[in-house]
């Protein structure tokens, strides 16, 4: 029987390598996040998100100082950050407001069949971010 020690490691940080910080922290000022006012030129920000966990956005000149050989990724995202929204009107609201203000949207507001309003943007760095909310169910079905 093993009895070495469990590790039990604990999500702290999600992190972005981003190609402007300027433009994705005010991306991200958009979406509600309390990012650090005066930021727009560090290569290293974080902001302390509800519950604990942390987001931080490092320049690609940051990341390629301790990591040479860092490529930006190509092909498509493998992850994508979702920030819930109050309602499906919020949904609309929010990204009408980030497409307004020249934002790539990627998918626009729709009802998924999973019973939510969904829509996906893209930040600066082309990076999907969605935007959803739980649709209540219609008392007619």
């Amino acid at each position: 029987m093993d009895t070495t020690p469990r590790i039990a490691p604990r999500l702290d940080l999600v992190g972005l390598v981003v190609a402007d910080m300027a433009a994705s922290l005010a991306f991200y000022r958009r979406l509600g996040l309390d990012v650090p006012e005066g930021a727009e030129d560090a290569p290293h920000v974080e902001a302390a998100l509800p519950g604990g966990l942390r987001i931080a956005w490092d320049t690609e000149e940051s990341v390629r100082s301790f990591d040479p050989g860092w490529t930006r990724p190509s092909g498509g995202n493998r992850v994508e950050l979702a920030f819930r929204c109050g309602s499906a009107a919020e949904v609309d609201a929010v990204y009408a407001e980030l497409t307004a203000a020249g934002h790539p949207g990627h998918l626009e507001p729709w009802d998924a069949v999973w019973g939510q309003r969904y829509a996906v943007v893209l930040d600066p760095d082309g990076g999907g971010v969605s935007l959803f909310a739980d649709v209540p169910a219609d008392p007619r079905a």
